[in-house]
C-alpha cells in the first residue's frame, strides 16, 4: 500500500544527502576564511599599533640625536658669551622627502633664548616625545638638558627640537601595509589551500551523493561505509539501516497486499454463489435461507475490509500524528455500551471493573478506542454461550493497566506469539473470524508506546494484559 511512498521517501532521503554535501563545501569554506579573516583583522590592527609605535620610536630617536647634535655645537666664547652655530646636519637628517618642517629652540637655565623659536612649546618630560600642535602643524617635540662648560653653576641649555608628522606618517603607513600585504598573500594562498583541502576531503562524500542518486527505484542494497571517512560513517550505518527498515516496510506491504487479497478472494467468490443461488431459486424458503447466508458473507466481508482499514491506519507513518489524552474508563465503558448487544445476544455477561479515581493515557484517540472494540469483539466471539467477559482498568506505577479477560478456550501457549501476525488464525476456530483483531491490537499499543502480552484467565480462558504510559 506504500511502496510509492517508502521509495518517495527514499528519493526525499537522497536528494537531502545531495543538498547538505553541496552546503557542507561552502559552510566548511566559509568558516575557515571567516576565521583567517578575523585573525587578520585582529593581526592588522596589531601590526598598525606597532607601525605606529615604530614610526615614534624612529622619530624620537632622531629628534634625539638632533637635539645633541645641536647641543654639542653651543659654546662659551673667550668673552663669556654663548654661541651657536646650527649644524646643517642636525636639520638634514630630517630631509626624507616628504617635505617636513623642523622646528628647534636653545635657551640657557635662567631662560634667556640662544637660537630658534621663542615660542617653541616645552614637553613636560626631557628625552621623551610628545605630540602638539606649533603654528598650525601637527609636531613631535624632543626635549634634551645638556651641560655646557663655561656657563657657571647652572651651565645647562635646554635644546627642544620638533619635527612634521609627514614622514612619520609615511613609515607608518609604508609599515602597516607591508604588513597588510603580506597578510592578504597569505589568505589567498589560505584560501586556494582551502579549496583543494575541501576537494579532496569532501571528495568521499560527493563519492556517496552519487551513489545515492544513480541507484534506481528498487535498488535498496547497502551502502558501502568505506567510501567515506570514519567521522561520516555513522551517517552511512543510518542510511543502510533506514534503507534495510524501508525494504522490510515494502516486503510487510506486499505481503499484506497478498494475504488480503487471498482473503477477500474467498468471501467474494462465495458472495457471487450464493447471488447465483438465490437468483435461480424458486422456492421462497430455500431462496430466503440463501439470502441470509448472503447477508451473512456480505457481513463478514464488510467486517474484514473495516479491520485492513483499521490495520492500515494504525500502522507507523500512516497518517499525521495525533496527541489526544483519554480517559480508560470512560472510554471502555462507552465501547462496552455499543457491544453490550452482541453480548445480550449470547447471554454473555460483559463487565468493567475500574476504580474511581481517572486514569488517563496519551495517544491516538480513535486508534486507542479501536483496540479496545477488537479486544472486547475477540473475547465475545470466542466465549461460550452463558460465558463471561471482564473489562479491568487499574493504575501501576506509571503506567496504565488494561485487562481483557474471558473464559474461552484461550489460546495455547506455543501460538500466543504467532496470534499477533495479520491473518493468522489458530486451527479449528470459527471461520467467521479474519485473524486481524490482535494485529491491530499490537500496532496501536506500539504507536502508543506501551506493551501487550498474553495470558491465562483464573477461569480457564484468555487473558489480554495491555501496559500503557499513564499522564
Amino acid at each position: 500500500m506504500r511502496n510509492d511512498e517508502s521509495l518517495t521517501q527514499e528519493g526525499r532521503l537522497g536528494r537531502a544527502i545531495v543538498g547538505l554535501t553541496a552546503s557542507l563545501r561552502a559552510q566548511l569554506f566559509a568558516w575557515v576564511v571567516l576565521t583567517l579573516i578575523g585573525a587578520i583583522c585582529v593581526n592588522l590592527y596589531l601590526s598598525y599599533r606597532s607601525a605606529n609605535a615604530t614610526a615614534d620610536l624612529v622619530i624620537d630617536h632622531t629628534l634625539l640625536a638632533s637635539a645633541r647634535v645641536i647641543a654639542e655645537a653651543v659654546h662659551v666664547d673667550p668673552s663669556g658669551t654663548v654661541q651657536l652655530d646650527i649644524p646643517p646636519a642636525a636639520l638634514e637628517m630630517f630631509d626624507t622627502g616628504n617635505g617636513d618642517r623642523v622646528f628647534y629652540q636653545v635657551i640657557t637655565a635662567w631662560g634667556n633664548l640662544i637660537a630658534g623659536y621663542p615660542d617653541l612649546p616645552q614637553p613636560k618630560r626631557q628625552q621623551v616625545g610628545e605630540d602638539t600642535v606649533f603654528r598650525a602643524d601637527d609636531v613631535r617635540l624632543m626635549l634634551l638638558n645638556h651641560p655646557v662648560v663655561g656657563l657657571g653653576e647652572d651651565g645647562t641649555i635646554s635644546v627642544t627640537v620638533a619635527v612634521t608628522h609627514h614622514s612619520q606618517y609615511a613609515m607608518r603607513r609604508k609599515l602597516w601595509l607591508s604588513d597588510f600585504t603580506k597578510q592578504l598573500v597569505l589568505v589567498l594562498i589560505a584560501g586556494l589551500v582551502t579549496i583543494i583541502g575541501l576537494q579532496r576531503g569532501l571528495a568521499p562524500v560527493l563519492r556517496l551523493r552519487d551513489a545515492v542518486r544513480e541507484r534506481g527505484r528498487e535498488r535498496l542494497d547497502p551502502l558501502e561505509p568505506d567510501m567515506v571517512q570514519s567521522e561520516l560513517r555513522p551517517l552511512v550505518h543510518a542510511l543502510n539501516d533506514h534503507m534495510e527498515r524501508v525494504q522490510n516496510q515494502m516486503a510487510a506491504q506486499r505481503r499484506f497486499v497478498s494475504n488480503a487479497a487471498h482473503q477477500l478472494r474467498t468471501p467474494l467468490a462465495l458472495i457471487s454463489t450464493q447471488a447465483s443461488v438465490a437468483a435461480r431459486e424458486s422456492d421462497n424458503a430455500r431462496r430466503d435461507e440463501a439470502l441470509q447466508a448472503l447477508r451473512s458473507s456480505t457481513k463478514q466481508v464488510t467486517r474484514l475490509a473495516s479491520q485492513l482499514l483499521t490495520l492500515s491506519r494504525a500502522e507507523p507513518g500512516s497518517r499525521r500524528p495525533r496527541s489526544d489524552t483519554i480517559e480508560l474508563a470512560a472510554t471502555a465503558r462507552r465501547v462496552l455500551e455499543n457491544l453490550a448487544e452482541e453480548a445480550l445476544r449470547h447471554n454473555i455477561d460483559l463487565g468493567l471493573e475500574a476504580g474511581s479515581e481517572p486514569i488517563h493515557v496519551e495517544g491516538d484517540g480513535m486508534m486507542l478506542r479501536e483496540m479496545l472494540v477488537n479486544l472486547v469483539d475477540n473475547a465475545l466471539r470466542y466465549t461460550p454461550e452463558n460465558g463471561r467477559v471482564t473489562v479491568g482498568i487499574a493504575r501501576d506505577g506509571d503506567d496504565a493497566v488494561l485487562t481483557v479477560e474471558d473464559n474461552g478456550p484461550g489460546i495455547p501457549e506455543a501460538e500466543r506469539a504467532q496470534v499477533f501476525e495479520r491473518f493468522y488464525r489458530i486451527i479449528g476456530t470459527e471461520p467467521e473470524g479474519s485473524g486481524l483483531g490482535l494485529a491491530i491490537v499490537r500496532e496501536v499499543v506500539d504507536g502508543a508506546g506501551g506493551t501487550v502480552t498474553l495470558g491465562d484467565a483464573t477461569e480457564g480462558g484468555l487473558l489480554v494484559t495491555v501496559r500503557l504510559p499513564a499522564v
